[in-house]
Formats: C-alpha cells, sequence, structure tokens
C-alpha cells in the first residue's frame, strides 16, 4: 500500500460540473401544496402527536386556555389573540405536512411499481440446470433464501442478486431513468430490486429481502416521513429549545405576583385589557409566553429536517436515516475511486508515439487496423483517434473479406490482424516486444524511454508491432502466433498507443471547493503509486492511496476516524461492504451488490459516484439552514419583548414608555400586533426551511459571521418593521381604540 500527499495544482479553468440531473423545487411557496397539506396540517393538532415538538405542544395549550377565557370573558381583543395563537399551531404544523407531502408523489410512483407480481419459484435450483422444477407464488409469499426465474416481459417479484444469466433490466419505477441498465451474474452489478422489469434474456435471483423490508417498502416509509427518525443534533436543540420554554414559563409566570403587589400599591391605575384587579390578565399572559418562546424555529426545525431528505431524494439518492444526511454536511474527509469517478472510467488513445523510422501515419494506419475488430472502449477509441486526427477512414468489408483477427487473450496480452501478407499485433509492452523478437526483430532501445514516460504521466503504452513477409515454417500466417520466425521476412516495433485515463471535466473546480469548505479528499486506485500520483495532481485531490486493497480502505477510514475526522465514500462491490459499514456516511451504488447496500447509509439510484460531493453540500446546506433559521428565531424575539412589556406595564410604571421604540398605538393593538406577526412569520418562511438556505464553499469562520449577520442582525430588525405595519393596519379594527 502507497500512501502519498499531493499538492493541490493551481486552479486553472475548467468547464462547469455538469448540474444534478434533477433541479430540486421548493422555491416559492405553492397556494396548491398548502391547501392540499392542510388535512394533514389539522390531524397534527392531536396531542398525541404535538407533544414530539414541546414547543409548539405549549402553544397550543396556551390557545385551549385562551379559548376558556375568552368564552368566560369574550371580547373582541380576546378572540383575536385566541384566532392568532391556533394559526401559530396550524402554521406550524402546516410547514411539517407541506415538507412531507413533497414526497408523497415519489412514494405514489413506488407503490405503482410494487405490485402484487407472480413469483416463479424454483424448488430445486442447481447451477447450470436447466430442468428446473418451478411453482407459481405471489410475490409477498418469498421468503429469504428462495430463488426465482424471471424472463424477459416480466417483473422481478423481489429484492436480490443474479445468481445465474444475464439481462436488461428496466429501473424506471425506481431511479427515474428510462435506459434499460444491465445484470448479470458474479460481479458488483448482481442486485436488482423489486418491481423493476427485465426486457431481454432470463435471470436467475436469489432473493435476499425479509418480507415487508424490500427496497421499495424502505423508500416508501422514508420518502413520506413516516421513519424519520430525530438526528442527535435535532435532538440536542429540541432539548435546548425546551429547555428556553421552561424558563420562559417561569418567567412569564413571576409576573403575575408582582403585578398583583405593583397594581395593589396603585389602586389609582384603572383595570385595562391587560391588567385588571388579578393582575395580569390570562390572554396577556399567554400572548406574552407564545411570543418570548422560540415557537419559530420549534415549528420548523422538523420541516428542515424532511426537507434535507427530499432534497436528496430529488437527486435520485436515498438516506436510510436523517442521521446520514447530517453527518454528510460534517464530513472532513472524502474517499473517492479514481475509476468512473474522478476518471471517466474507460481509458481514451491520446497520441501515437512512433519509434525512429516511422512516420505518426504510419503508426496510425497500423494501430487502427489492429483495433477495427477491438470492440472495448480502448479500442473504439484508437480507431476514433486515427480517424479524426490523421483523417484515416475505416475499411470496408470487402477490404477486410481476407482478415483473420486474433482476439485478446490472458495468456498472449495482444490482439491483432493478419491480413495480405501483414501481421499486426498490439499489446502490452513486454508481450509485444516478444514477440516481435520471436519474429527474428530487435526492438529499439527508445522503446523503453516511451513507454516509461507515459507511465510516468499516469498513461498506459499500448505497442504495436509488425511483421511482414511469408508465413512461418510455411504455416499460415496466424502462424506467427507460434513464435516460430517468418521466412524471409522482417519484424519491428512502429510505436506506442498512449491511452489515458481521462480527469472528468470540472473535477479539479469541485476540489477546490471541496477544500475551500476544509474537507480534505482522498483518491483510491489499485494503480500504481507513479500512474496514482500523475492523476492526482491533475484532478487536484489532496492525497491518494495507490494499489488499494479492500483492507487498505477500512484501515485508511479508521485512521481518519482515529482523529477525530469524519468520512464519506462510496462502494458498490460486496469488498467495499466493510469500508462502507465503517465510514460515517457510506454511499452504495444501486448497481451494486445487495451486501455493499445493506452496508451504506445511503443507496444513489443513479449509480453515479460524483454524487457523493452534492451529498456533502446538501448536508451542509442542511445544517447551515437549521442555524440560520434558530439563529433568526432568537433574535427575533428581542424585538418582541420591546412591543408586549412596555405595553403590558405601562400604566404601571410610566417610565417604561420609554422602551417602546416603535411608538405602537396602545397596549392592546401591541400585544395583538407581536402575536400576529408571530404566526405569519412561519408561513413567510416556510419556502425557505424547504429550500433551504443558499449554500457558498466557504470556511467556517465567514459562515458563522455570514448567519449572524444576515438572521441574527435580521431577526431582529424584521419584527419590528413587521410589528410597526401590522400595528398601523389594526388600529383602526373594532376595539383596538
Amino acid at each position: 500500500m502507497t500512501t502519498q500527499t499531493v499538492e493541490a495544482p493551481s486552479p486553472a479553468p475548467e468547464p462547469p460540473a455538469p448540474a444534478a440531473k434533477r433541479k430540486v423545487q421548493g422555491g416559492l411557496l405553492d397556494p396548491k401544496q398548502l391547501v392540499k397539506s392542510l388535512p394533514d396540517a389539522l390531524r397534527k393538532l392531536d396531542p398525541r402527536t404535538l407533544w414530539r415538538n414541546p414547543v409548539m405542544l405549549i402553544v397550543e395549550i396556551g390557545a385551549v386556555w385562551t379559548t376558556v377565557l375568552a368564552v368566560l370573558h369574550p371580547s373582541f381583543f380576546a378572540w383575536a389573540i385566541v384566532v392568532w395563537l391556533w394559526l401559530t399551531v396550524v402554521f406550524a404544523n402546516l410547514a411539517e405536512a407541506v415538507a412531507e407531502g413533497r414526497g408523497k408523489a415519489q412514494a405514489d410512483a413506488l407503490r405503482r411499481a410494487k405490485t402484487d407480481a407472480v413469483a416463479r419459484r424454483v424448488l430445486d435450483w442447481e447451477p447450470g440446470r436447466t430442468d428446473l422444477r418451478e411453482e407459481e407464488v405471489g410475490a409477498p409469499q418469498l421468503r429469504q433464501g428462495d430463488v426465482v426465474v424471471v424472463e424477459a416481459g416480466q417483473i422481478i417479484p423481489g429484492d436480490g442478486d443474479v445468481v445465474e444469466g444475464i439481462a436488461s433490466v428496466d429501473e424506471s419505477a425506481i431511479t427515474g431513468e428510462s435506459a434499460p441498465v444491465i445484470r448479470e451474474s458474479g460481479g458488483d452489478r448482481s442486485a436488482v430490486t423489486g418491481g423493476t422489469k427485465v426486457l431481454s434474456d432470463r435471470i436467475v435471483v436469489r432473493i435476499t429481502q425479509k418480507p415487508g423490508e424490500s427496497f421499495i417498502d424502505k423508500m416508501i416509509a422514508l420518502v413520506e416521513g413516516a421513519n424519520r427518525q430525530k438526528t442527535p443534533n435535532e435532538i440536542a436543540l429540541n432539548i435546548l429549545l425546551a429547555a428556553l420554554t421552561v424558563i420562559f414559563v417561569m418567567a412569564v409566570a413571576t409576573l403575575q405576583p408582582m403585578a398583583v403587589f405593583s397594581k395593589a400599591n396603585n389602586p389609582g391605575v384603572a383595570d385595562s385589557l391587560s391588567l385588571d384587579s388579578h393582575g395580569v390578565t390570562g390572554v396577556v399572559l399567554v400572548s406574552l409566553l407564545v411570543c418570548l418562546i422560540p415557537t419559530t424555529i420549534g415549528a420548523l426545525l422538523s420541516a428542515i429536517g424532511i426537507a434535507g431528505m427530499d432534497r436528496l431524494v430529488q437527486r435520485n439518492v436515498l438516506a436510510m436515516s436523517g442521521r446520514a444526511v447530517e453527518a454528510a454536511g460534517d464530513v472532513n474527509t472524502l474517499l473517492l475511486d479514481k475509476t468512473g469517478t474522478i476518471t471517466l472510467g474507460n481509458r481514451q488513445a491520446s497520441e501515437f508515439v512512433p519509434v525512429a523510422g516511422v512516420t505518426e501515419d504510419e503508426l496510425a494506419g497500423a494501430a487502427q487496423l489492429s483495433s477495427l475488430a477491438d470492440e472495448t472502449p480502448e479500442g473504439r477509441s484508437v480507431v476514433v483517434l486515427a480517424k479524426e486526427r490523421y483523417g484515416l477512414r475505416e475499411r470496408t468489408s470487402g477490404e477486410l473479406a481476407h482478415a483473420e483477427w486474433v482476439p485478446f487473450t490472458a495468456q498472449t496480452r495482444m490482439s491483432g490482424v493478419d491480413l495480405d501478407g501483414r501481421h499486426l499485433r498490439k499489446g502490452a509492452a513486454s508481450a509485444v516486444a516478444d514477440w516481435v523478437r520471436e519474429q527474428g526483430g530487435e526492438v529499439p532501445a527508445e522503446l523503453g524511454r516511451i513507454v516509461d514516460g507515459i507511465s510516468a504521466s499516469g498513461g498506459t503504452p499500448l505497442v504495436v508491432g509488425e511483421s511482414t513477409g511469408g508465413a512461418p515454417d510455411g504455416g499460415t500466417p496466424d502462424g506467427a502466433l507460434d513464435g516460430g520466425p517468418l521466412d524471409g521476412g522482417t519484424a519491428r516495433v512502429l510505436g506506442v498507443i498512449h491511452l489515458k485515463d481521462v480527469v472528468k471535466a470540472g473535477m479539479r473546480e469541485r476540489f477546490d471547493e471541496m477544500r475551500r469548505m476544509g474537507i480534505r479528499t482522498v483518491m483510491i486506485t489499485g494503480d500504481n503509486p507513479l500512474t496514482a500520483k500523475a492523476i492526482a495532481e491533475e484532478a487536484g485531490v489532496d492525497d491518494f492511496l495507490a494499489e488499494a486493497k479492500p483492507e487498505d480502505k477500512l484501515a485508511l477510514i479508521r485512521k481518519e476516524q482515529d482523529g477525530g475526522r469524519l468520512v464519506a465514500m462510496t462502494g458498490d462491490g460486496t469488498n467495499d461492504a466493510p469500508a462502507l459499514a465503517q465510514a460515517d456516511v457510506g454511499v452504495a451504488m444501486n448497481t451494486g451488490t445487495s451486501a455493499a447496500k445493506e452496508a451504506g447509509n445511503m443507496v444513489d439510484l443513479d449509480s453515479d459516484p460524483t454524487k457523493l460531493i452534492e451529498i456533502v453540500e446538501i448536508g451542509k446546506q442542511l445544517l447551515i439552514t437549521r442555524g440560520a433559521l434558530t439563529t433568526f428565531s432568537i433574535a427575533n424575539d428581542i424585538a418582541k419583548y420591546f412591543a408586549i412589556i412596555p405595553a403590558m406595564f405601562v400604566a404601571l410604571f410610566p417610565g417604561l414608555d420609554a422602551l417602546n421604540v416603535m411608538r405602537l398605538h396602545s397596549p392592546q393593538s401591541a400585544i395583538l400586533s407581536a402575536v400576529v406577526f408571530n404566526a405569519l412569520v412561519i408561513i413567510a418562511l416556510i419556502p425557505l426551511a424547504l429550500r433551504g438556505v443558499a449554500y457558498r464553499p466557504s470556511s467556517a469562520s465567514k459562515l458563522l459571521s455570514r448567519n449572524l449577520y444576515l438572521y441574527g442582525v435580521g431577526g431582529i430588525i424584521a419584527p419590528f418593521a413587521g410589528i410597526k405595519v401590522i400595528d398601523l393596519i389594526i388600529q383602526f379594527l373594532p376595539g383596538m381604540s
């Protein structure tokens, strides 16, 4: 194992990273969504449901008490307070209901995918057998370990792994993508999901799910929020809010004896809607309590968490818990596989490097001809490069009628073609060099320098050799593979094809963003250290782990965690399962094995490893949104204090009029204005809670400063303006004079 720190190169202009496949909705609040979610919001008024939110439970208790008081001592002021207190609770429930409702459309689509398909269960399955005995059973009757056969046009009855065969599968019901995917046995693309459809061929699937615990069942529960458990940070914040609420309850309770004592010592003060012979009126006390406790964040806290998971769902990522989303926001280290994540995964021909005495055109022609039957991405790229850069046309079927294609094998490590007495080979440097020598040719000394130079730059060298003349020992032309020298022929090395593992466009830019967030990126690859270092420098990652084996990944994660860092990684194979389980954020690819999906705490339905970067950004946005709205909620309580306290006691203590900085119309209008603002601000902030605060890569200190200035200072200023505007309106209502 080799691990080495790479100095990140200076940023260079790169094409922008591709946008997320699905745009996240939820900017402006849709009135239709409000109406649709209203019944759910009313159902949440049940105290057995509301007890999970202690802040809003206190508000509901206060609303019930003021309702009783309004019935006993009716007045416009009392009933206005009653209405707005109940609206405060309904608006809080509405925020959560809207957040949950955003996932119901996807849940409905998933339910349609979860059909009661008929399964062809195999009674005596053995690998390779064709005379299998089958029985038809309903999909819900399948048990873990059952083996089923699925053919073209049939629905896969349950989650499992392909143990035999290969097929094209339509997973649009799960991923939303219409393009079919290949599922086959014996690899990292063996997992299939119940409810998806086989489009071609036949596969045998071993069921891995337990009844009622299918992948679709979990998705439905999670997107609807039914199984959403509070995260540790959310629980801690709830405890803090509950503690603040208790403190304010005690503080408000102490106002009553103080008011009774003060009224007794000021007998000339007339009774008012705020003060009577029994002290502060109950309606005013409840109004004060509701306005001072952190109702804004208490109302929106659950919606923020649900919306964070919903943003992941809209990007086709299924988070198994809210804790995983939150952990993503605190990640310090990202582990990324090189192939398919940082690079395109398929090596591409980038240039032809001829040896002395050979022209580039000659090498390009030989490379193209030797690659015409090579259907690998590398082989196709050689043909494309020869055509685009050197203008070489592809051969017609007539010209290739007598060609004898030599396939690549692990033994020869070469492929090529024999045509018209010309024998071309393309492959590993040592294999082609040995072949040229066996045909009586010489290998130039410069070949080694060219091959080493390409390897040092992170590329893969493919050497092209040619042998011309008669057939060896009177045999057929392809007898050259037997190793005998050609009669009267010559063999030589033409040059080297430079295959390059192309770094995806925009990756350097994204890693620069990660660095600005304080996140360290580590590239994991099975390449040798020389190749790994070159690609790491080109991509701009902070570190790399070369020649990595599964146990090396696990050891690296534990080392990072022992240093107090949170680690995120992606994987798709069974050998990735231990590392995915160990990582704080383990994102399994949907195309991967069941073991990988069970080990991770997130599943990427699109199987796009680069999405790990977006997941981290969504996690950070969740934490920032929660912090921003908490700051705003606590800050705006200060303004409401200046609105209500002077209004309550100005009759007893005229000096308090100096605190009435907003110069509100009357004590009654001041109290009612504060209660109205307290309710309306919840509705006003629902879009922000659902959409999330705009996130810009920055250090923690800058983010904190931005939050304090924008949401702290803004949280103080907004209520002053809002309450004043409401006061100007309601002063004209009856009973407010």
